[in-house]
């Protein structure tokens, strides 16, 4: 199945457009997983991969039926080394397990071989002793586009040939994206329309039953004028938002991001939702997994009365 449509297929099951974001900050996971962890492991960085993993784990079966996807951020992982990169590969496996889909957020790209890597490890097979093997088997990544068509082209390519989808960082969430993304050419366009443009176009020929392609696009919920040009721009794309919650980013902020039939957008959040217990007094650290799937929750009815 097309990457577009089994996303939109997942969506309308559960009414859901919410991506839950698995950035699992070692300090902020729960003493009582933290303090387990150490108790089984005498390594550190295998005690810090096993709470993540727990932690994941408990957030996974709090907003599996609720969500139709989650994103880990890789760098929360990478900064343990090759133990925080098992705890990545295994949450992949057990978000897919619960029956989600799985936006690899890792923002790769290169050229050639070096790409071709990148997207063989994420979204393809890698020949291990003549063996084609997976190897963190991700339903999309993310990625960069400064480096133009060269750099996309292989990761679209494993989009084709293993039914996967990319999301190309367009019109970020973050205060300075402006410094480059909203420069204005001599033609009047800005570096955000022109990116628009360009994944609009990578992904024309690859338009699934339910109208979208596989070739998506990051735009931030903190510039809604920004993605209702970007939506005239990019009708059959599907947006990855960030912003929401924790960056300023509200309903009403993200609801530019979709079309007339309530499609074409995800919105992520991850703070705001895994560690909602932080900021709640209905809930204490042993109910951080009943407090983010309430967050959820309200999460869902708050961009649904707009969309």
């Amino acid at each position: 199945m097309n990457f577009a449509d089994k996303l939109n297929k997942a969506i309308k099951e559960k009414n859901s457009v919410v991506c839950v974001g698995l950035d699992p900050r070692l300090n902020k996971i729960p003493s009582f997983i933290q303090e387990s962890a150490l108790k089984e492991n005498k390594d550190k960085f295998k005690a810090a991969a096993a709470a993540i993993l727990e932690f994941n784990s408990g957030i996974i079966d709090a907003v599996c039926d609720l969500v139709p996807v989650v994103k880990p951020q890789v760098a929360f992982y990478e900064i343990f080394g090759e133990e925080g990169m098992r705890a990545y590969r295994q949450t992949i496996e057990y978000a897919h397990s619960k029956g989600l889909i799985v936006i690899a957020d890792v923002k790769r790209n290169d050229i050639g071989s070096t790409a071709e890597a990148y997207a063989d490890s994420y979204m393809g097979t890698v020949d291990v002793f003549g063996e084609e093997t997976s190897v963190f088997d991700a339903d999309a990544v993310t990625i960069t586009p400064y480096l133009g068509w060269d750099g996309i082209k292989p990761f679209a390519e494993k989009c084709a040939e293993y039914n996967k989808g990319i999301f190309i960082l367009v019109k970020t969430s973050n205060p300075s994206s402006g410094d480059l993304q909203d420069l204005v050419m001599n033609d009047g366009r800005s570096v955000y329309e022109i990116m628009g443009m360009l994944v609009e176009s990578w992904g024309a020929e690859d338009i699934g039953e339910s109208g979208y392609n596989p070739i998506g696009a990051v735009v931030g919920a903190t510039y809604p004028d920004q993605a209702a040009r970007l939506r005239e721009l990019m009708p059959n794309t599907i947006f990855l938002v960030p912003g929401y919650g924790a960056q300023g980013g509200g309903a009403q902020d993200v609801k530019p991001c979709f079309n007339k039939d309530g499609l074409g957008a995800i919105v992520n959040s991850s703070r705001d939702i895994i560690f909602a217990y932080e900021n709640s007094i209905d809930y204490k650290e042993e109910d951080y997994a009943k407090a983010a799937r309430a967050a959820v929750v309200a999460m869902n009815n708050d961009i649904n009365k707009v969309r």
